[in-house]
Parts: C-alpha cells; sequence; structure tokens
C-alpha cells in the first residue's frame, strides 16, 4: 500500500487558509461529511492560521456553531478577527466563532440574505462581466450569489489584515461558493485561489438520465445540456470557478474525464477524500458492538418476518446499502438484479441460511406501514409476557428448590399463573398472520412508478417464505428515534454484515469508506472515486474486505454475473472467516485516514502559493 507521507508541519509557514463551503455548520449534503471530518488534521497543520467561511443560516447553526462574544472578540488580535471587526463597522451580519465538532477550527460566518437589497447590482455585475446568467425565480441562486458577493468582500477586507511576507489562501468547494472567484480575480484580489469540484453537477444530471453516460461524454454539448436541464446559471458558475482559481482539483480521477469534457479544464490535482477515523476506532470492541447491534436488527428482523413464518437468525446474513435515491446511479438497480440471481442460486444449491437485504434511502412517504407499526408493537408484548412469565416462574423455582426436598425438576407449566398462560395464548393468536412480510416498511407518497418497488414485484422477490433473499426497503434514514430500528445509522452498520454500493455514478463514495472504518466488508465499483483509489493504491483490496465491482467498459449483464458471484462467496464463509475479513478490514482503516490523505490538499495549496 503506497500512502503518502504526511505533509511537513506546518505547510507554508507564512500562509492563512480560508475554506469556504456551503456546508460549514450546516448539513445538507455529503460535502459537509468531507469539511467536518478534515478539520481535525486540517488544524493540527495549520492550527490558528486556519479558518473556514460559509453562510449563517440560523437553524441549521445553532446546534453546531459557538459565537465568540465581545470580550472574546476584543481579546483576538489576528487577521480573522481583524476582518470581522472591519466589517462590523461597515455594518455587516458577520459572526466569528467555533464550529463544535472534533478539531473545534475557527469559523466566519455571514448571513447572505443581507445583501438582497443589492441583488439587481450583483447580478447585473455578474452578467456584464462574467456573462453568468442568474434569473429571478429561484431562491437557491440568490443565496448563492448574495453569499459570493459577501464573500468577497471579506476576502477583499482580510487581506488587507494580512502583512507581507504573510500570504493569503481561500480554498472553495463547489459551485455554490465558487461564484465569488471571478469577481476575486477580475479585481485582483491578493489571494490565492484553489477550486474543488466534487462532481461536476451538469455530469449528475446526465449520468441520472443517460445508461451510457461515460461513452457519450466526449461528445456532450455542454450549454445545450444544462439548458436542457434548467441548470445553465449554476453550470456557467461552475465554468467561471474552475477557469478562475489558481488551481483547479477534484477528488477522483473518474471526475477528472468529466472535468475535461464538461468543464473544459484539466484538473491540476486529484484531492481524494479521507475520514477521521479515530471517530470509529473501537479497539478490541468493534467484534462486541457487532453482536450488540446484530442483535437489535435481530428484534426487527423478528416483527417484520416472524408474524409470517420464521427462520434461523444464526444463519442469517444482514447486508445493505444505502444513500441518495437515485436508482441508477447508486448502482440499486444492478445490487437488485445480482438479489435476485442470489436468491435463485440460494434456493437451488441447497445451502442453509438466509440473507436479509437493507435498502436504506429517503423517499416521500405518507406513514409507517400500520401493519408494520403494529407486528414491532404485537412483539413488544410478547416479549414482555414471556419476560413477566420468566420473573414468575424464577422466583417460584428458586423457592421450589430451596423448600423442597424432591431433587426432581418441577412441572414448570404449574408454576405459572393462570392469567399469564391466558394472555400469552392470546398475544400469539393476535401476532401469526398469514400475509406475506411486507418488502417495504412505509406508505410511499407514489408507490406505483417506484423502481425498487416495481423490479421485486417483476421479479418476484416479495418476502415469499421460500426466498432466501428477503428484502426491507426503509425509505426514510435510520436513527434512533424510529420505532423500527431505534439506533443509530453508525450502529446499524456495525450490526450487518456487508454493505452493496456498486455505484454506476460516484464522485467518491463516502458509504463504503464508513463501512470500513466500523470495521464492515463493502462492495464498491470502479466507477466510484473511492472503488477506483482503492484499485489504485491497495494490494490484494479483498483480502482487507473491499470488493470492486468492474462497471468501466462492462455491460450491465457482465457486471450483475460479477457482482453475483461476489455475493455468493461472501454468504458460504463461515462465521470464523467472516470475523476473520472484519479484523482485517478494522486493521485498514488507517489508510483511509485524513492524516495519511491532507498531504493532497497541502500540496495543493503550494501549489496555489507559486501561481499569481
Amino acid at each position: 500500500m503506497q500512502v503518502p507521507a504526511p505533509a511537513p508541519d506546518p505547510i507554508a509557514p507564512d500562509a492563512l487558509l480560508v475554506e469556504v463551503a456551503w456546508e460549514v455548520c450546516n448539513q445538507v449534503g455529503g460535502i459537509y461529511t468531507v469539511i467536518r471530518s478534515k478539520v481535525p488534521a486540517t488544524v493540527q497543520a495549520w492550527d490558528d492560521r486556519y479558518c473556514l467561511l460559509g453562510p449563517y443560516f440560523a437553524n441549521q447553526a445553532q446546534g453546531e456553531f459557538e459565537p465568540y462574544d465581545d470580550q472574546q472578540m476584543a481579546a483576538l488580535n489576528d487577521p480573522f478577527a481583524g476582518a470581522v471587526r472591519q466589517m462590523r463597522k461597515r455594518g455587516y451580519d458577520i459572526c466569528l466563532g467555533i464550529w463544535l465538532v472534533t478539531g473545534r477550527p475557527r469559523v466566519v460566518l455571514i448571513n447572505p440574505y443581507q445583501a438582497y437589497p443589492r441583488l439587481g447590482q450583483i447580478k447585473s455585475d455578474l452578467w456584464h462581466h462574467h456573462t453568468i446568467p442568474t434569473p429571478d425565480t429561484d431562491d437557491l441562486l440568490h443565496q448563492v450569489v448574495a453569499f459570493g458577493d459577501l464573500a468577497k468582500i471579506f476576502l477583499e477586507v482580510l487581506a488587507t489584515e494580512v502583512v507581507p511576507p504573510q500570504r493569503l489562501v481561500a480554498h472553495f468547494h463547489e459551485w455554490m461558493t465558487g461564484v465569488a472567484i471571478p469577481a476575486l480575480r477580475r479585481d485582483q484580489v491578493p489571494v490565492h485561489l484553489v477550486f474543488t469540484t466534487h462532481a461536476t453537477l451538469l455530469g449528475r444530471y446526465l449520468a441520472m438520465n443517460d445508461p451510457n453516460f461515460y461513452d457519450h461524454l466526449m461528445q456532450v454539448e455542454w450549454q445545450a445540456e444544462a439548458r436542457h436541464f434548467n441548470i445553465e446559471p449554476a453550470v456557467t458558475m461552475e465554468r467561471a470557478a474552475a477557469h478562475g482559481a489558481h488551481v483547479f482539483t477534484t477528488v477522483s480521477e473518474l471526475t477528472v474525464r468529466e472535468c475535461i469534457y464538461l468543464l473544459d479544464r484539466i484538473p491540476d490535482a486529484v484531492l481524494p477524500n479521507g475520514l477521521n477515523i479515530e471517530r470509529f476506532v473501537a479497539l478490541h470492541e468493534f467484534q462486541n458492538l457487532h453482536q450488540q447491534y446484530k442483535s437489535k436488527i435481530h428484534e426487527f428482523v423478528m416483527a417484520h418476518f416472524f408474524q409470517s413464518y420464521s427462520f434461523d437468525l444464526d444463519k442469517t446474513l444482514y447486508l445493505f446499502t444505502s444513500g441518495r435515491y437515485e436508482y441508477h446511479n447508486k448502482g440499486f438497480d444492478l445490487t437488485l438484479e445480482a438479489l435476485a440471481r442470489l436468491n435463485y442460486r440460494l434456493q437451488q444449491s441447497g445451502l442453509e441460511g438466509n440473507v436479509v437485504m437493507f435498502f436504506i434511502t429517503k423517499r416521500p412517504f405518507h406513514s409507517i406501514n400500520p401493519q408494520v407499526l403494529q407486528s414491532r408493537a404485537i412483539l413488544d408484548e410478547v416479549q414482555e409476557t414471556c419476560e413477566a412469565i420468566e420473573r414468575q416462574v424464577g422466583e417460584r423455582l428458586f423457592y421450589a428448590a430451596a423448600a423442597g426436598t424432591d431433587h426432581r425438576l418441577p412441572d414448570l407449566d404449574a408454576l405459572v399463573d393462570d392469567y399469564w398462560k391466558l394472555r400469552y395464548r392470546r398475544t400469539l393468536q393476535s401476532w401469526k398472520t398469514t400475509n406475506l412480510p411486507p418488502v417495504i416498511t412505509h406508505n410511499l407518497v407514489d408507490d406505483a412508478t417506484d423502481d425498487i418497488l416495481n423490479f421485486v414485484r417483476r421479479a418476484n422477490l416479495v418476502n415469499n417464505q421460500h426466498d432466501r433473499v428477503k428484502i426491507v426497503y426503509h425509505p426514510d434514514f435510520v436513527s434512533p428515534t424510529s420505532p423500527l430500528f431505534g439506533m443509530e445509522y453508525g450502529q446499524f452498520v456495525r450490526g450487518c454484515h456487508l454493505g452493496i454500493f456498486p455505484s454506476y455514478y460516484e464522485p467518491w463514495g463516502y458509504t463504503p469508506l464508513e463501512c470500513v472504518a466500523r470495521g464492515v466488508p463493502a462492495i464498491t465499483s470502479d466507477l466510484s472515486g473511492f472503488g477506483d483509489y482503492v484499485m489504485e493504491t491497495v494490494p490484494d483490496h479483498e483480502a482487507k474486505g473491499i470488493y470492486v465491482v468492474k462497471r468501466q467498459e462492462k455491460s450491465f449483464e457482465e457486471s450483475a454475473a460479477e457482482l453475483t458471484e461476489m455475493l455468493w462467496q461472501f454468504v458460504q464463509l463461515n462465521r470464523r472467516e467472516r470475523i476473520m475479513q472484519r479484523n482485517n478490514v478494522e486493521s485498514s482503516a488507517e489508510l483511509y485516514d485524513w492524516k495519511n490523505l491532507r498531504v493532497h490538499y497541502d500540496r495543493a495549496y503550494q501549489l496555489a502559493l507559486e501561481r499569481q
């Protein structure tokens, strides 16, 4: 494994770094995970020369942001605080404080709505100076251009606080903040600019709508396609940021191709994403945690399936996939096809055991299926009844043993009151049903057109008793407040045996990486940035529990056959082999820590400092 050596600390000791992202203290997308997880490693290298900049949205920030009070602000003597004080004197609504995450970085948040009175002028300047159109009907675009203008003003003011030979680097993530870059270059503000696209906006739209996206990439006319999808303003902003930055970067070799053909600039560097592995480390406890959370999943499975029929939970494997609902992009279509084939193969093989496959995603729904809720409630009542009988039998058995002279075990049935016998019988009578366990746990708003449901109906993969692969489609995120699981998503992951993420379009892909960090084997694809990175840098990755489905230049049929074979080999592992594999997965997680991967960012900053 070739891991880049950590960059010498500190990098560029005469430079300040401002990292600008829409997701600073604002959890709205995957970039939030990138920024938040990278903070500890960045703070370690840059210390008080580092600050984040983002938009202030009160509802999002209140749980994550702690502003400095006036006394704390007065005591600060650095360029970031100086710039904030200057802007406050000019009447701007801006605050400096701490992001309450590991590393506790300093953060500047600016209220974008304060620029709304000047929106007309800002939009006019974008059009006349940079030919960036901004329609009047899109409030998100208004927020973006307002924040972009305010970010530019902040960096201008900050540049006046920087005393040579000190220099200023500003790193912008995604088009939503990159709109500031063209104006900064036009006004020749002395700041070295880095721009990262994590996934080109047009690429995501094209991949969702074209099953042969990669074959057609070279023929795309960006402006016509952007107009077709009604995203021309955002795509134009993204292109302007990419061309205006001193250093243009992306997150994987896969998105390099997109940048070349859709943004017309070759990236200067690839910045692979990592995780703060320390947050996930459980040391010798991780196997115990797997058992603990698997037992919670057992409870759900019993409630969901055992009302109709039962199977041996000790011989059941829990597989899952999760992420944004993009049926083709996320590889849900390929996963379902492979599961249907695995189901048939298991039925024909005579092997013991079952597979329960969870689809965890987000879809509009009316409510949790009442049948699912009722089943869970009745099972809870069954459990309470059994525990009451257990207590009663235990107390009376203990008394009989202490008081009696007969060494034989008494009739346990005689130790139970008639009340509990009757309640036990009636509870079980209301529990059992002849209906099949439902495939989906919620009532969707649009059940008839849902791709996952339509596939399982066509394939008759509908949780028949003879099906060896069972499907649970949970169109909501797993959370402790859910009456079905009652656990965190990370706990759910630890309780599963395998994560399946064979994406067709995935610029990076955090879900398999989060599996690895928790000691859970994962399947990814060579069309995900993470999968491509693993193939390039991790020898013998399957032994480390990371399987990569080949999708580049492969037909759907070829990829489905390969994924089916991977699943077939996995279900044949015995318990000892699975434990050994989880050990290997957990021990390899350190390879993806930001402490190792941060060096790519620091090299990009060094390159930006070398360019004027």
